[in-house]
């Protein structure tokens, strides 16, 4: 069976096609059944883990993850190895999947939810960390700039956008590059949790804070980290 893993060597895949069935005179004549028959009950979102509480003791307020917005899937949690060729201390990013995984020993992986921004999907290799920042500067660069002009005060000239609430790196970044240059990836905080596991239009790879904190206090310099590429073809529709 192929998995996603042999695609990663290769170029963009091909848009895959969404098909639907067409109808038939007998399906077209049939009614159809009520509403309250087909439409299954919500399932209530369990309470969330005490890891995804306040913070304190950090430069700024974490604020507690609130009850019933993140799906259980999504929390941050250990499972076996999905990555096998991949070694402990390994980050592999599944934009599509919209799952972070950092490659534990033993067989066994710890499992994050993100969110994946435009910029998210629109690179995939190997890198490495190069470095790490805790509330970090976000500087806009000129292509955005171009695009959003009112971001100019926070360009690299002017010295970016102080970390903190409203930033949105979050409270943690990690910083991609390959062959010693800046691939300009980031995997971040800063997520709403209304988002996670969606496509949004800003950023790159976004983690709910409590999560990009454990992740950077986890992470070693120089990490190897694997984005595998998007096979969405640009059909994604984005939430914002």
């Amino acid at each position: 069976m192929l998995t996603r893993r042999l695609f990663v060597a290769a170029a963009p895949a091909a848009a895959l096609a969404a098909c639907s069935r067409p109808m038939s005179p007998d399906t077209m004549s049939t009614p159809a059944a009520p509403a309250d028959a087909i439409t299954a009950p919500a399932v209530p979102i369990p309470p969330m883990p005490a890891r995804y509480g306040a913070i304190s003791g950090e430069p700024h307020p974490v604020p507690a993850v609130p009850e019933g917005v993140v799906p259980p899937e999504l929390w941050r949690q250990e499972i076996a190895n999905p990555y096998p060729d991949r070694n402990p201390t390994d980050i592999v990013v599944d934009p599509d999947a919209a799952f972070l995984f950092l490659i534990l020993p033993e067989g066994r992986a710890l499992r994050y939810g993100v969110s994946v921004g435009r910029a998210g999907f629109a690179w995939a290799g190997e890198s490495v960390v190069q470095f790490t920042r805790s509330w970090p500067r976000w500087k806009v660069p000129d292509t955005m700039i171009a695009r959003q002009p009112e971001l100019a005060p926070y360009s690299v000239n002017n010295g970016g956008m102080a970390g903190g609430p409203g930033n949105p790196l979050g409270a943690r970044a990690l910083y991609l590059f390959q062959d010693g240059v800046d691939t300009l990836y980031r995997i971040h905080g800063g997520s709403e949790p209304e988002y996670l596991g969606k496509a949004v239009s800003s950023g790159c790879i976004r983690m709910l804070d409590q999560d990009a904190i454990d992740l950077e206090q986890r992470v070693r310099h120089h990490a190897r980290v694997l984005v595998l590429p998007s096979f969405d073809n640009g059909n994604r529709t984005f939430i914002y």
